[in-house]
């Protein structure tokens, strides 16, 4: 798939039903790995133009399934509205949500965490997404491309190949019913307007264990362990050691898994970005917790009958 060319949005929007013809202020979004994110102000409302340019067959994103899961978001009240979608033009507009793009440190304050765990709940309450996510699954197709294509990585990382696979067979023992999950929620992918928080970004939506995605956001959030323990409370409504430690499992899958993810990206994307670097901050925790004097006890507890 093509890089996006700045030169040439201002033609690609034009051709944008809802913006053809309009006079309008363009200006570029900061953040966005795998999009060119555009912020469009019209006389008629303010939009988000995603625009697709990374190598999606090598990074598994499937932009149909990400515009159905965005309107399936939508629909529930979680996710942006979906303007427009034009595959030929990899553009799909959305509608502006006013509040505040979150920080990790934002996550910390009180009152925050509440409104994550309830956009996460109605989320997962929401339509069954159009695919299916499964990290395990997503690994084993991601260490096959580092391999075909003879990208680089840290040797290192198939020493943990036998602990993951433990991983994977402790929360397989005792699965959880999937439910529409977003699958990346960074704080960048958090909006928060004081009263409720959106979630946005379904490049990676799919139908998945809904405890992968509280993990997955305790880790690409640097949540600690207490306010970890706090997001699956409110999450559930209630406390629950089980599952707080198949969250603090997932989140370990979740590290392992994506890390490849960074190595392909150094290996391929033109974005000036530590990719390398990305990956082996994820390699290193997934390790930490591999090797850790814990390991096993989290690995009973979560396939505990």
């Amino acid at each position: 798939m093509p890089v996006v060319d700045r030169a040439t949005y201002e033609e690609r929007l034009e051709q944008l039903a809802a913006l053809a013809g309009r006079s309008r202020h363009v200006e570029e979004l900061s953040g966005g790995l795998t999009n060119l994110n555009l912020k469009v102000t019209t006389p008629d409302g303010v939009f988000v133009a995603r625009c697709g340019r990374s190598d999606t067959e090598l990074l598994g994103i499937d932009r149909d399934a990400e515009h159905h899961n965005s309107v399936a978001a939508a629909s529930v009240g979680v996710g942006a509205p979906v303007v427009e979608y034009r595959p030929d033009l990899q553009i799909m507009l959305i509608g502006w949500l006013e509040g505040t793009t979150c920080t990790d440190a934002d996550l910390r304050r009180p009152g925050v965490l509440p409104r994550v765990a309830d956009a996460v709940r109605r989320l997962h309450e929401g339509p069954r997404f159009v695919n299916e996510f499964h990290m395990p699954d997503r690994q084993a197709r991601f260490r096959r491309i580092v391999d075909e294509r003879e990208f680089a990585f840290p040797s290192r990382y198939d020493d943990h190949a036998d602990a993951f696979a433990r991983a994977v067979a402790a929360l397989a023992s005792d699965p959880v019913p999937t439910k529409p999950c977003n699958n990346d929620l960074l704080a960048d992918n958090l909006v928060d307007d004081g009263t409720r928080v959106h979630l946005i970004d379904y490049e990676y939506a799919g139908n998945n264990d809904p405890f992968f995605e509280l993990g997955n956001t305790c880790t690409e959030t640097g949540l600690p362990d207490d306010a970890c323990e706090e997001l699956v409370t409110c999450y559930l409504g209630r406390p629950d050691a089980r599952m707080l430690a198949r969250t603090r499992l997932q989140a370990v899958v979740s590290q392992y898994g994506w890390a490849l993810w960074g190595y392909i990206q150094a290996a391929s994307s033109p974005l000036d970005f530590d990719f390398t670097g990305w990956g082996d901050e994820r390699l290193d925790g997934a390790a930490a917790a591999f090797t850790g004097d814990r390991y096993s006890l989290l690995l009973d507890e979560v396939a505990r009958a």
